[in-house]
């Protein structure tokens, strides 16, 4: 039975530039819309529904954080991109969650583009796009659906922890984009316990028969997740060497440190393709062994009866005369003769170290 795919392209085959179209399966998920606003003073925390009801805050003068969950929802896409002044192809690319993470510059605003990786349940690695644009006074995320890593955002401004309450909204998408990243150590510190167990079982000599499958799925996440990754240095690089108005020359420096951490991240994941190379081979050598020993087993049998056989086949062919047949202590001889070959033939592979 073949296997059912997602044909998240053909939706967007012969659409006109611009066309907003969620290539996504969360259909199903409603709208919901949290805004955060906030100045060193004072913070407002709300919940919306609708996307008009938080367009008053572009108004305001101090910071404003919306997260937008839902991307089936396009028609809201597409009013706040029309509020915001957004560009039709940036709001198409929202909605494309299958978009290579990017930056995208343009006059008063940024849009970037990253991926956020974490597990689910079956401790299949997911990965979900968050798109960000960063405006004069706002940053505004899309996700596909609740739930993502920016928990530890939420409780900095709630608690004005850090610095995050006194800076501007250049530093605020650095957070954002600082907890993305801080999450990928989390998910390659699984990928090297994963790792380390494979190793384990397979120089243990626990080669369990689904252990090839679990190898290529590991093999398979390490790709999905350079995938994620590797493109994220150039976003961080782009805004460091671009001089945009709306980036504090402060903030950069706080950019860089998210560059070395991807570095970083991106260094363990090379080196874990190495490995799952090498744990490929060690598997496949280890199945080789398992399968030279069996080999051996039986060819030390097969050497050990051939002799026998051969006195068997002998003294078993129907000819009228074999002298040693008619002796009277023929048969106790002959058995003599196989015990004494069995026994030296052991001892000899014993000496050898055959055995």
């Amino acid at each position: 039975m073949a296997k059912k795919r997602n044909k998240k392209y053909q939706k967007k085959i012969g659409q006109i530039p611009g066309t907003v179209i969620y290539t996504g399966e969360k259909s199903t998920r409603e709208l919901f819309i949290e805004v955060f606003n906030y100045d060193n003073d004072n913070y407002i925390e709300k919940d919306f529904s609708n996307v008009e009801e938080c367009f008053d805050f572009r108004q305001l003068d101090t910071v404003t954080w919306i997260n937008l969950n839902g991307l089936n929802h396009v028609n809201q896409i597409e009013k706040i991109g029309k509020h915001f002044n957004i560009h039709p192809l940036v709001l198409e690319d929202i909605a494309n969650i299958s978009q290579r993470p990017k930056i995208d510059i343009y006059d008063d605003y940024l849009f970037v583009v990253v991926k956020m990786l974490y597990y689910d349940a079956n401790e299949n690695i997911i990965s979900e796009q968050v798109s960000l644009i960063l405006g004069e006074n706002y940053v505004l995320t899309f996700q596909e659906a609740e739930g993502d890593v920016f928990d530890s955002v939420r409780g900095r401004i709630r608690l004005a922890q850090g610095r995050i309450r006194t800076q501007n909204a250049d530093y605020l998408l650095y957070v954002l984009m600082d907890a993305v990243v801080d999450h990928y150590f989390s998910i390659i510190e699984i990928l090297s316990d994963k790792i380390e167990d494979f190793e384990t079982d397979i120089f243990s000599g626990n080669v369990r028969d689904h252990l090839n499958k679990d190898i290529q799925d590991l093999k398979r996440e390490i790709l999905k997740v350079r995938r994620a990754i590797f493109p994220l240095r150039e976003v961080i690089s782009r805004i460091e060497k671009h001089e945009s108005p709306l980036i504090n020359r402060k903030t950069i420096t706080y950019y860089r440190d998210i560059y070395d951490h991807l570095i970083q991240v991106v260094e363990n994941i090379d080196i874990y393709r190495e490995m799952i190379w090498s744990l490929m081979d060690m598997y496949m050598t280890s199945i080789s062994n398992k399968m030279n020993e069996v080999m051996k087993v039986l060819t030390i049998m097969a050497s050990i009866f051939i002799p026998l056989t051969f006195i068997a086949g002998i003294y078993g062919m129907n000819f009228d005369y074999i002298p040693e047949l008619h002796y009277k202590y023929s048969y106790f001889i002959l058995w003599g003769v196989m015990v004494v070959l069995f026994i030296a033939m052991l001892l000899f592979f014993k000496r050898k170290k055959w055995l």
